[in-house]
């Protein structure tokens, strides 16, 4: 019903009646949102890494997938799909590019199915090594910004969050 005990005549109506209840005024507002907020911090951090990585040729998603197979040789898709908190086929689907660069070699794992086991090809350990610098650039940059004892407490909260 709306306000006045009137039926909803129309989707404007009932857009009306679920968007923005008048109890909920003096409750958070949505740009309090949590998953916002995380979203937000996530893509200027993201803008910080991509500045160093791009000058290797990786973004912040391919650098973590290398940098987890370079340290978790013949991981499975699906072992390094749990590991990064993503669904199998996205990783997929990101691994392809790594692939057709050769840096990421993919073969047939053992038994029948779709599992692949990763490894990373010479020229995706020498990619790798140039990364990593490019990374810790990035990482001491976040760090001198926003000061080390901050990140490494932020770090420890989100780690919290992503178990």
């Amino acid at each position: 019903m709306l306000p006045g005990g009137l039926p909803p005549t129309n989707h404007l109506d009932i857009v009306r009646m679920h968007s923005y209840p008048r109890h909920m005024e003096t409750e958070q507002p949505p740009d309090d949102c949590n998953c916002l907020v995380l979203r937000q911090a996530a893509r200027r951090v993201t803008q910080l890494y991509e500045r160093y990585l791009g000058a290797v040729g990786l973004t912040t998603a391919q650098f973590s997938i290398i940098s987890k197979i370079a340290r978790y040789p013949g991981v499975t898709t699906l072992e390094l799909a749990e590991q990064m908190v993503m669904d199998r086929t996205t990783l997929v689907r990101a691994v392809k590019p790594l692939q057709r660069e050769g840096l990421v070699l993919a073969s047939k794992g053992p038994g029948a199915g779709r599992t692949h086991v990763l490894s990373l090809t010479v020229e995706g350990q020498i990619r790798y090594t140039l990364a990593r610098e490019s990374w810790r650039a990035a990482q001491a940059e976040f760090e001198r910004r926003f000061g080390a004892a901050r990140a490494e407490s932020v770090r420890e909260e989100l780690r919290a969050i992503a178990v």
